[in-house]
């Protein structure tokens, strides 16, 4: 028998799947929160419509993703192939709710008019999913490794690591142990007993821990939830919402959500893309157009089935790769998600699982994601990646402040109405000045950084990329681009209303296009000198001087590196020095 036959599930699908279910579970829950508690949507209509639809993209995207491994495991003749990880895309998911679905909600009042809204966003991501598909792979031909892998480690630092770090250390009596099992099996190796899966294992003992610690006083389960939430168990089939959908398109204020749809879109192919390339520093090299127009193809059909929320290839691979999982993950986790969502069975699995018990597996995937954008990347690039992680750290620090005005808001507010204040204050972002240096730096700095990090954080990575390479030219055109982004609002763009931080889409001449129209320039007079000495042609002597009126002198020198510089000196008349015997003469 071939020792490299492909097997569609091996021990380590256990333990990714349950990484990428609490993953999930994890947005599902927070879809759930925010569509009930902003939006107005009844909890049955969420369980009766949109939950269903939501797993008829989970479980497409998921078994093509499968079947994808192993069809690239039987063409390379390997066993070790993972598939790509798909899920519900967090980041539009957000966007959507906050910028679509509750603005439309508030000035109608009618939760299934914002509901139908969303199914047209929806809808019209995977549309631009599709588009990308084709382009996507030119891009990735262009774009340095450093520059995709960055933001994604960019990305895992943060809103991936530091959030379930700081949930470990709010809860250590339970989250500590789980999140040592998963360091012992996969830092160290260790084989438990009766070789159980460490996802397993930490997800146990992270749950009976969870349900003892009334014991030391501090309960963080409560039966009763438990018991209550059977009563949401029952049949929910997927119910075709094409006719809701059309209605929808005939809005005359719908197209006034593209300026969030189309970068919502344009991201999902980005982040896509990324972690593409993320798989095939791994070794696994997947069908770009396949693989994204599979993710447009789900998104579209969850939008036909009741979903308002694009689903997306989830960051990950390295982690899930490093965990043993293969293709049975990808298929244990959509087969799971309908049952959960066809059977009303979320709310039970959440009163019965902590989110404690199985976030050490997601902290593991951060971690591994961060030092693969270092291990598959060359040494020089280090740099590059650093630069490329900042424009994310930005991303989650304004995500902090946010969240502090808006608890702070609620609490004035809440303090002044018990008061019997009519006319209440406000703490709001908008009312500070965005030069104050409060944080104690300013914010307008921070949160311009933030906006569209994504992308930017491509474009410094590729800039540092190539100006470590001392290829100018990219570097040029790379600021270029980035002018370009500024300009239309794609990048650095923002405005406030209130807490809200907004995007500023539309055409301005600001001061980041005039900031990178410098560095253009700079750049191209790096480029115009460079080109210049491919004109001058070296000769060996020892006695010759040259006389000459050009104007510009040239000296070569060393400054303690392998690389030469060009000193410029402008003069009436110069001669062309000698320098170690060596004398530069112009040929034209």
């Amino acid at each position: 028998m071939n020792q490299n036959q492909f097997k569609w599930f091996m021990p380590g699908d256990l333990d990714g799947f349950f990484g990428l279910m609490i993953d999930n579970l994890i947005q599902i829950l927070v879809l759930s929160f925010l569509l009930t508690t902003l939006c107005g949507v009844p909890g049955d209509f969420i369980y009766k419509v949109i939950l269903p639809g939501t797993a008829i993209s989970l479980l497409l995207g998921n078994l093509f993703y499968s079947w994808q491994a192993y069809r690239l495991g039987k063409k390379e003749n390997r066993s070790d192939v993972t598939a790509l990880p798909y899920g519900i895309n967090t980041v539009s998911l957000f966007a959507f709710v906050f910028f679509i679905i509750l603005p439309v909600y508030k000035k109608t009042g009618d939760y299934k008019t914002a509901w139908q809204v969303g199914l047209v966003a929806s809808f019209l991501s995977g549309l631009i999913e599709i588009f990308g598909s084709f382009i996507a792979e030119k891009i990735r031909k262009v774009t340095p490794r450093a520059a995709l892998l960055s933001s994604l480690a960019g990305i895992a630092i943060t809103f991936i690591s530091m959030d379930f770090l700081v949930r470990t250390f709010q809860n250590p009596l339970i989250a500590f142990l789980p999140f040592g099992v998963i360091l012992l099996q996969y830092f160290a190796r260790v084989v438990f007993p009766f070789r159980l899966p460490g996802g397993l294992v930490s997800v146990v003992l992270g749950t009976i821990l969870a349900w003892c610690s009334g014991i030391w006083g501090n309960p963080i389960m409560d039966a009763a939830l438990l018991k209550g939430s059977a009563s949401q168990i029952g049949f929910y089939l997927p119910i075709l919402s094409i006719g809701d959908l059309y209605s929808a398109l005939g809005l005359t204020d719908i197209w006034e959500y593209l300026s969030v749809i189309i970068p919502m879109g344009i991201f999902n192919v980005i982040g896509s893309l990324q972690n593409i390339e993320s798989a095939e520093a791994c070794g696994d090299s997947f069908n770009t157009r396949d693989s994204l127009l599979a993710n447009g193809v789900g998104t579209i059909v969850g939008s036909f089935f009741g979903s308002p929320f694009p689903t997306t290839i989830y960051i990950g691979h390295p982690g899930w790769k490093a965990l043993g999982a293969r293709a049975g993950y990808s298929t244990l986790n959509g087969i799971f998600m309908t049952l959960v969502a066809l059977f009303g069975l979320l709310a039970f699995i959440q009163a019965l699982i902590p989110v404690e018990a199985g976030m050490a597996i997601v902290l593991w995937i951060g971690i591994v994601i961060g030092s693969q954008a270092f291990e598959a990347t060359p040494s020089r690039h280090a740099p590059a990646v650093v630069i490329g992680t900042l424009p994310a750290l930005a991303g989650w620090g304004v995500l902090l402040i946010q969240s502090t005005f808006n608890y702070a808001d609620r609490s004035i507010a809440g303090i002044l109405e018990n008061a019997g204040v009519k006319e209440t204050s406000h703490l709001w972002m908008s009312d500070v000045p965005l030069s104050l240096p409060f944080l104690p730096y300013p914010m307008g700095g921070l949160l311009s950084l933030s906006q569209g990090f994504l992308i930017s954080s491509m474009i410094w990575a590729s800039i540092a990329v190539f100006v470590i390479d001392r290829d100018f030219k990219k570097a040029l055109i790379t600021c270029l681009i980035a002018a370009v982004l500024a300009g239309t609002g794609f990048i650095h763009g923002f405005t406030l209303r209130g807490n809200d931080i907004l995007n500023q889409f539309g055409s301005s001449f600001n001061s980041f296009v005039t900031a990178y129209f410098y560095w253009e320039f700079y750049f191209y007079w790096l480029l115009f000198f460079e080109r210049n000495l491919e004109r001058f042609k070296l000769i060996q002597t020892k006695n010759t001087f040259f006389g000459s009126k050009i104007g510009i002198e040239l000296v070569k020198f060393k400054c303690g590196s392998s690389h030469n510089f060009i000193r410029l000196k402008f003069k009436k008349t110069i001669r062309l020095n000698r320098y170690k015997e060596n004398v530069y003469v112009m040929i034209s």
